[in-house]
């Protein structure tokens, strides 16, 4: 049974920061690809950041590179993300997302991706 918990979204003034949360679980492969993608109403889920647990690639979305910043704690199954200068747009419902591999081509792929966790809401005013 593959599980993931999102946490730590909340509330903040334009050019705050936040640190979201993914814990994973039960997941069989040992090397897969987190990643962080937002939608709000009306919208496709969007890419924003991806981590493979292997070599630690990252990849980002030119919307947030430079003031985001994906990492992984294997020890704990978590992956988080670093949001800094937030802005209005940014706010959206963040999910966290599993795959087995981070394919750099096709990472940004919501389609691509076996599990989701439940969102953690991002407001930024």
């Amino acid at each position: 049974h593959v599980q993931l918990v999102e946490s730590g979204g909340g509330s903040v003034r334009t050019g705050g920061s936040l640190r979201l949360s993914c814990e994973a679980s039960g997941y069989t492969a040992g090397r897969h690809c987190m990643a962080w993608f937002r939608q709000t109403p009306g919208r496709e889920r969007e890419a924003i950041a991806a981590i493979d647990t292997d070599d630690r690639a990252t990849y980002y979305a030119n919307s947030v590179k430079g003031r985001h910043t994906v990492s992984l704690d294997n020890a704990k199954n978590t992956a988080y993300l670093q949001m800094n200068s937030l802005k209005p747009e940014d706010g959206a419902m963040y999910y966290c997302g599993i795959r087995q591999y981070c394919a750099p081509a096709s990472w940004g792929r919501a389609r691509e991706y076996d599990y989701w966790g439940q969102g953690t809401q991002v407001t930024v005013s």
